[in-house]
């Protein structure tokens, strides 16, 4: 790390190295244990500025700004916004919905196709296939 970019880095994030992002810390320590009289002057410099910046009183804002604020800001719609919400739950309930029907039929269909053929089974195809079936009085 150069003395310009350990600088650079105390003036943003501040004199305290722990506060700095975690991919600069320990070559921020490299460079401090290489300039030690250099990186201090730098921290030290940075931490007068924290301690300036920590005492500072943020000023509260006026009413008239505050309600300059409130006067511009957009008007909430409660009943839109749970209707969307009801309709979003609803949709995502019919879709699980659907989709479970679904499931179940394509499993019933597979089932079915792949239920094994018994021997009544077989005649009974045989005999509606060919039209004999009206000859044993049943109906196709």
């Amino acid at each position: 790390m150069t003395f310009e970019r350990f600088q650079l880095l105390a003036e943003a994030w501040g004199g305290a190295i722990a506060r700095w992002p975690a991919e600069t810390q320990d070559a921020a320590y490299a460079f401090m244990a290489a300039a030690p009289e250099r990186a201090d002057a730098v921290l030290a410099e940075a931490r007068a500025t924290d301690a300036l910046l920590d005492a500072a009183v943020s000023p509260a804002p006026s009413a008239a700004l505050r309600d300059h604020v409130i006067a511009r800001a957009p008007a909430a719609r409660p009943e839109r916004a749970r209707l969307w919400r009801w309709m979003t739950g609803a949709g995502v309930g019919a879709a699980l919905t659907a989709a479970t029907a679904a499931g179940v039929m394509a499993g019933v269909n597979l089932s079915l196709a792949r239920a094994p053929v018994g021997e009544d089974d077989a005649l009974l195809t045989a005999l509606y296939d060919t039209g004999l079936a009206d000859d044993f009085g049943g109906s196709s």
